[in-house]
């Protein structure tokens, strides 16, 4: 069966292809030298012969070779990674017809396959064990078995054989072909396993690995019972347990959920195999479920899941019977839970948001088997103690947080990478909309109610639907980034829908710039001219020309002329045919300084940037004045490739569209041009109108939390007796996204809150406009009456730069909730140090 041809891989399975590419064409570089260095040494004519005709033959089929290479590799890599089951439910055919024998030729090749297989695996072993569980982990933990690794030393084989039949017909080519190459990159194999090794962990994949399960007895010796799968569905029995004759319960994912079904099971406690290990999701989050967990703990977060905990208005808020601190085995986190509400109330009324986790604690525990489980639920209960505190989270959206408190906690018990990564889509999904609400300043609006309503319906299919999927989240962040954009497309059209526009016609004027610039660098670069000129014909003087387009039509004499002066400059700078055309040059050389400098005042280009100009034009002019002479056909040679360079069609808006996919990137040197009017009209803020000598003014509370968040990435934990130290919030090990400087301008998002200094103080604005080719940024301020703050990439990354534009949070939501619980620990062990109540946890969470 042909593979799919529409499948695609993970992106970092696609980057180890494309290594293995690369490595099969530096092989046979080194085997078109090998080659040659044989022959020289070889001890007879013919053996030399053959070596020649070895080295003829791939050096002129090279590139057959590769495409070869590549062609059988893809293809054989997608069938690996396809399903098998899709081969079984392909029809068959039943006639005599399909009855075939497997040629010779097909069987020697997969015995050469095979035996560069053998060859390589002796040196790659140890690259090869790892390279597997990295592979399995993108593939979603299907394929953690070597056998099913796409990227084994037998594909590639097979691979090698197929491209160097492409090269010759004749046997004793492809014989020696085939010593050579499996030779040289055989002897690279090592090195190009260990490169993708160490591309998929700086890209953050983690391999797989197997954790251990307890399995939990009741008081009469019996196991517990498996007779749910995660979603609470009954599970069907299968054959009989191998040791103990019992039947086995597999779970949703095909893997044996390692608990017996009946009283007398004679298992072990714990086996460390694949059929009771619990498979880690990998965090490149490519879809599928994520790890298990207890069914009668799923099922328990399922019941709770579906009851309304605020509607009403008495729910107790953690305590007593919940597992607060005057509650069964005084947990940490219900103490932490009285301390946090006892500093902030998120709820207007004087009742704060109810802890779920924390409320219903022990039932979870009991559900739960494991100390592993146990810390978990108590760390989420911890964490959202502080989440539902935080003061920064406006009332409205901590309620839809509060309701994801069951799905974040199923989460943290199947994946511990939630813990690891920032870029985790639960993690990503809680702090974007805790920071989408906390932009919002007055939520009597029509935006924001709407705003409100939509994210109630997306937190209400989580908590609904299947959320123990990683598809669930990463969908609904889709779903929100589209509801935040159209929202901000229809409060930007409320306001001025002209003004983004006008923004839009500016950034398409832009990149017509740019592509003239591209374009006409391309044509000048192989032609003989100091870089200087090539760079202003290209970058400024083709501004020019567009400019005066743009007044009197492409064809209009005004144009034509201003191409003449360019193309006039450019001879300027070459040698001179005879004295009398250094006389005639020099005759000229005022009026073509005359028209290049109404050229530069047609644009407006800067003074400072000109006399740089002027500065080394007139040396080059002095240089060619000097020079020996040169034939006049030379000459003409070159005013005819310069002038067909210039009198190429201008770039108009239709090739904007036609390439849209080639567009050049648009850089900070491009500068837009406004008029007064528009740029009053838009809220543009000019370079000219902030003091950047003035000192960036003092933020006393941003500082101290900037502060917090730094000491509580170290500080020790101490908990239970002794001077025990446990990591219960571990910090997250990834890079954090920008808050402030450069990095925060090419970072900043539609719909999110961000201080600017305006006027020598902090302002609160909210992104609500980015033009398609991030060059315009449209920032709103205020809350009756709303102004409109307009700023240039380049506006946009000074500001950045000098500190005067930053993030409105110090941090996102859940780094700032793990702060500020790491912080409560820590005077929690500082009590216990003195003496004060301990409270003790078995284990660690990694």
């Amino acid at each position: 069966m042909k593979p799919n041809p529409f499948h695609r891989l993970p992106a970092a399975l696609e980057v180890a292809v494309q290594t293995i590419k690369l490595a099969a064409r530096q092989a046979v570089e080194r085997t078109i030298e090998s080659l040659g260095l044989s022959a020289l040494a070889a001890t007879s004519a013919y053996q030399r012969d053959g070596l020649l005709g070895a080295q003829f033959e791939l050096n002129r089929k090279s590139a057959v070779f590769a495409l070869t290479f590549n062609d059988a590799f893809d293809e054989r890599v997608l069938r690996e990674v396809a399903p098998r089951a899709a081969a079984a439910a392909e029809p068959r055919k039943t006639s005599w017809d399909a009855l075939t024998l497997v040629e010779d030729h097909d069987v020697e090749v997969k015995i050469s396959a095979e035996r560069f297989g053998l060859e390589v695996a002796q040196s790659v072993e140890w690259e090869l064990r790892e390279l597997d569980a990295y592979v399995g982990s993108l593939l979603g933990g299907k394929f953690e078995e070597h056998d099913r690794n796409p990227l084994r030393p037998e594909i590639v084989g097979e691979a090698m054989i197929r491209a160097i039949e492409s090269v010759s017909d004749r046997e004793d080519v492809r014989k020696v072909l085939s010593t050579e190459i499996t030779r040289s990159l055989g002897g690279m194999m090592s090195k190009v396993y260990a490169e993708i090794v160490a591309a998929m962990r700086t890209s953050g994949v983690q391999p797989l690995s197997l954790a251990v399960r307890h399995r939990s007895t009741r008081a009469d010796g019996s196991h517990v019972a498996t007779d749910f799968d995660t979603l609470g569905r009954p599970l069907p029995r299968e054959g009989p347990n191998s040791r103990s004759g019992a039947p086995t319960v597999q779970s949703a994912g095909g893997f044996d959920s390692g608990f017996s079904t009946h009283a007398g099971g004679s298992r072990s406690g714990f086996e460390p195999t694949t059929a009771n290990a619990r498979i880690s999701r990998p965090s490149m989050y490519g879809g599928g479920p994520m790890g298990q967990v207890d069914p009668a703990l799923m099922t328990l977060m399922r019941r709770l899941a579906a009851i309304d905990h605020f509607g009403g208005a008495g729910y107790p808020s953690g305590g007593g019977a919940a597992g607060g601190p005057g509650g069964p085995g005084g947990s940490l986190s219900g103490a932490l839970h009285a301390a946090a509400h006892a500093e902030y109330d998120t709820v207007p009324g004087g009742m704060a948001l109810p802890n779920i986790i924390v409320a219903h604690r022990e039932e979870l525990r009991s559900a739960a088997h494991g100390a592993l489980d146990h810390m978990v639920i108590d760390v989420i209960g911890t964490l959202f103690d502080q989440i539902l505190s935080d003061p920064k989270v406006p009332p409205q959206m901590a309620r839809q947080i509060a309701r994801l408190q069951l799905p974040v906690l199923r989460t943290a018990l199947g994946d511990p990478s939630f813990f690891a990564s920032r870029r985790h889509p639960v993690r990503r999904f809680v702090n974007r909309i805790a920071s989408l609400g906390t932009a919002i300043d007055d939520w009597s609006t029509d935006a924001a109610k709407a705003f409100l309503v939509r994210v109630r319906e997306l937190v209400q299919q989580i908590v609904e639907g299947d959320f123990d999927q990683i598809d669930t989240y990463e969908s609904k962040l889709v779903q929100l980034e589209a509801i935040t954009n159209e929202l901000a497309r229809q409060e930007v059209a409320a306001q001025d829908a002209k003004a983004a526009e006008l923004l839009s016609e500016k950034e398409d004027e832009l990149r017509l710039r740019a592509l003239y610039a591209e374009r006409l660098a391309g044509d000048l670069k192989a032609m003989s001219a100091p870089e200087f000129v090539r760079d202003f014909l290209s970058k400024v003087w083709s501004q020019v020309l567009l400019r005066a387009a743009e007044f009197e039509g492409p064809v209009a004499e005004r144009v034509q002329y201003l191409k003449k002066v360019g193309r006039e400059l450019f001879l300027s700078v070459q040698p001179k045919v005879s004295p009398a055309h250094r006389k005639q040059f020099l005759a000229e050389l005022p009026k073509l300084m005359q028209d290049l400098t109404e050229g530069m005042n047609l644009i407006a280009w800067p003074d400072a940037e000109r006399r740089a100009f002027f500065g080394r034009l007139m040396p080059a002019h002095a240089e060619a004045l000097k020079s020996a002479p040169i034939r006049q056909l030379d000459i003409n040679l070159l005013s005819r490739q310069v002038e067909a360079a210039l009198e190429k069609p201008l770039p108009s808006r239709e090739d904007l569209r036609l390439a849209a996919a080639v567009l050049p990137v648009l850089t900070e040197e491009i500068a837009p041009r406004f008029t007064p009017e528009e740029a009053a009209r838009v809220g543009l803020l000019d370079e000219t109108q902030v003091d950047w000598q003035a000192p960036v003014a003092a933020d006393a509370e941003r500082q101290a939390e900037e502060a917090e968040l730094e000491q509580a990435a170290d500080l020790p934990v101490t908990t239970g007796k002794g001077n025990a130290t446990l990591d219960a919030l571990p910090v997250v090990s990834d890079l954090a996204e920008p808050m402030q400087g450069k990095a925060l301008a090419h970072e900043v998002q539609i719909g999110f809150a961000y201080q600017m200094e305006i006027d020598g103080e902090w302002q609160k604005v909210r992104l609500t406009h980015v033009s398609p080719g991030r060059s315009f940024f449209v920032f709103s301020h205020g809350h009756r009456h709303k102004r409109t703050v307009s700023l240039t990439q380049r506006m946009l990354v000074k500001l950045c730069e000098t500190g005067r534009f930053r993030a409105f949070e110090s941090a996102y939501l859940l780094e700032r909730a793990t702060a500020r619980a790491r912080r409560q620990l820590a005077k929690l062990g500082g009590g216990a140090a003195a003496g004060g109540p301990t409270t003790s946890r078995p284990g660690t969470l990694h």
